[in-house]
Formats: structure tokens, sequence, C-alpha cells
């Protein structure tokens, strides 16, 4: 029988994702059709889900998902928990029993306010105090892991076949107005349930297709600002180097791209003066956070939906749009499983980003993007 790290499959993984620019929310059960088609990606060591809209009644609480290894890890983490936050309430995160999943560890919800008097004493703003606290958990209390921790959005991921991750975790039950999902076929890292995507943090979450060859110089950089990467893959890297270019450095869209995804050199030489001047610029201040080797990635926000390749487009990826709706995949076949009759569908450039906002989103974007992708934008 071959096994993982016998036979290397380089375009190995699957990822999907759709949104509803309007913000009304759907299904989680369309998103594990369309992953599910994708199954030959997978290898059953990896499958996750993040949706956005799902916790409308606690829209307003940081929704702190949890593995444990054991109720002696949750007591201990309960405690320091309770120190810093108010939770509002909490439950184990619904599953059904299957045949497929196994050795699944305790897995936990807490939604959750932080004390004012205790984000005062540590004079930090409110986001920051909980990413300190997330990293505190997820690098010191062995066996304890925040996998993700967002406002009314949630990721859900373990060792398994995607589809089937999708139905332990009863996704057919929720709804949200934005969904992605991934399927992994780990090539240079471990499959474990933290190991599988999304990876998140905050309302950032990031499903990727593809290796990443600069996380050394991704993650020496991030740690010199409280970043601690102890996931055991190369992807944890792009969820927090989006949050860094995006919330600590409040940067827009197209800066935050031109920064991971720079354009190559003899291109931005053909650019107008101005343009070239700033992308050199950025390429100069944020060198450190150029992402290098293959890759497709979906990120999402509670603003929206970003999808990128590479410079070079060395990993698959599709994109459609239906009325209100934007789908991304690897494979155009997950997109007509779930919609048959797109309005339009087009493979993104390298390098060039496909980007879904909702109607209402505070989102700065200020490059004139490709003609494709004006019209997901605007669509």
């Amino acid at each position: 029988m071959l096994r993982e790290g016998v036979v290397r499959i380089p375009s190995g993984c699957a990822i999907s994702g759709m949104m509803n620019k309007k913000g009304k929310c759907f299904s989680g059960e369309d998103i594990i059709k369309s992953i599910a088609i994708m199954h030959d990606r997978s290898n059953g060591l990896g499958g996750g889900f993040a949706g956005y809209g799902i916790y409308p009644d606690f829209k307003d609480d940081y929704a702190f998902h949890f593995f444990f290894d054991d109720d002696t890890v949750k007591e201990t983490v309960e405690t320091l928990l309770n120190k810093q936050f108010t939770i509002i309430f909490d439950e184990p995160i619904p599953t059904r029993k299957i045949k497929a999943i196994k050795d699944a560890p305790v897995i936990w919800r807490y939604f959750v306010q932080p004390k004012s008097k205790m984000v005062i004493q540590a004079g930090l703003p409110e986001e920051e105090y909980v990413v300190k606290f997330i990293m505190k958990v997820n690098s010191e209390i062995e066996g304890a892991y925040i996998f993700s921790s967002g406002k009314n959005m949630g990721a859900f991921k373990g060792v398994g076949y995607p589809e089937d991750i999708g139905e332990f975790f009863r996704l057919d039950e929720y709804k949200g107005y934005i969904w992605t999902a991934h399927g992994r076929f780990p090539t240079n890292t471990p499959g474990w349930w933290g190991g599988a995507h999304p990876f998140t943090l905050l309302d950032i979450s990031v499903v990727h297709n593809g290796e990443i060859s600069s996380y050394g110089t991704n993650r020496r950089f991030l740690e010199m600002y409280g970043y601690k990467c102890t996931l055991q893959t190369d992807t944890e890297v792009m969820a927090y180097i989006f949050d860094y270019l995006m919330r600590r450095q409040g940067l827009p869209l197209d800066v935050v791209v031109a920064a991971m995804a720079s354009p190559l050199w003899m291109e931005i030489n053909r650019m107008d003066p101005e343009k070239r001047e700033l992308v050199k610029a950025i390429r100069a201040v944020y060198g450190s956070l150029l992402v290098n080797g293959p890759f497709s990635i979906l990120v999402g926000t509670n603003q929206g939906m970003i999808a990128l390749n590479d410079r070079i487009k060395l990993r698959p990826s599709v994109a459609a749009i239906k009325g209100d709706f934007l789908y991304v995949a690897s494979e155009e076949s997950a997109i007509r499983e779930i919609c048959p009759k797109p309005d339009k569908v087009w493979a993104p450039r390298g390098g060039e980003p496909v980007i879904g906002l909702l109607e209402n989103a505070q989102v700065n974007y200020n490059f004139a993007a490709g003609e494709n992708e004006r019209i997901a934008i605007n669509s």
C-alpha cells in the first residue's frame, strides 16, 4: 500500500469557496458537495471549512473553537480563560458519529468577551489582546489549540476527507454568507487535527494548495512582531501575514496583494512611474513577506473573499459568478457541481486577485484590477 511520503503529489490539495455579496446566508451543504467532487485531490489526512455569518445569536462575541487532548488540559485553559474573558456561553461543538472519523480530540467552543479591566491593564487594543491570548495558549499550553477565534464565524477541521469532516461537524445545519473548504494532501508536513486547513486568526481564514518555499523568511519576520508559528505547516504564516498587513498595518488590499505576490521585475519596469515606485517601495518595506513557491489560496474575512495565485500560477484556480454569488475552486467541476450554469467562468491570472466584497464592506482597494477581476468585484 502506498503511503503519504512515499508518493509525492505536487499538485494535490483542493480548495473551494463561495459567497453571496449581499450577505444572504445559505446552507453549508453546498460547500460540502463542491469539495467532495475533488475527492482525489485529498488523501484523508486533512479536511476543513470556514463559515461566516454562522453565529447570529453571538455575532458580537469572539467564538473560540478549541481542540483539547483531554479534560485535564481543558480545565487548565478554562481557568486562564475565566481570568481574561467573560464566557457568554460554551458547549461541545456538535458532531455526528462518522465511521471514517476516528480519534477525535475534545472539541469545544466558547463565546467570549475580553474583560475591559484586563484589556486596559494590558495597554493593548482589544483585538491585539485577543491575539496575544491565542498565541499564548497555542504556544505554551501543551494539548490545547485554539483553531478559530473570529466573530460570527468559525472554522471546522480535522483528519479525514473533507466531505466526511463536513458531515462530522454537521455543517448542513449551519447557514453562512461565505463558505470556504479544503481537502489536504500533505507533502512536507504532518497530517494531524491542528494541521488541517483552514488556518485562522480573528476573522481571517486561509485555505491553501501548494508549498511555501519562503516559509523560513516569512516566519522570522512575523515572529519579530509577536506571532508564533507552532502548527507544523507552512500555510500558518499566510493567515498571520494577512493579519499583520490588513489589521496591524491597515493596508489596502491591493498593497497586501503586491506585498505577498509582487509582480515580476520585468512587469514592474513596464508600469507607469507612479505605480512602479509604489510597488518598488512595497517590495523594499515588506520584502520578507513575499510568498515564494507554488500556491493557490482562498482568504475569508467578514468583509468578503479573496482568491490569489502565485505570480506564475503553478497551482490551478477557476472563478465564476452567478447573480449575487462568487465562486472560486481548484477545478471548474467543483463550481458546476453546485452552480451548473454560471453567468461567467474564467481562470484568474497569476498574481492578480479575485476579490468578492460584501455590498457594505469597509475595505480599501485602490489599484485598477484586471478586467475579469473587476467583474468579480463589482458584480
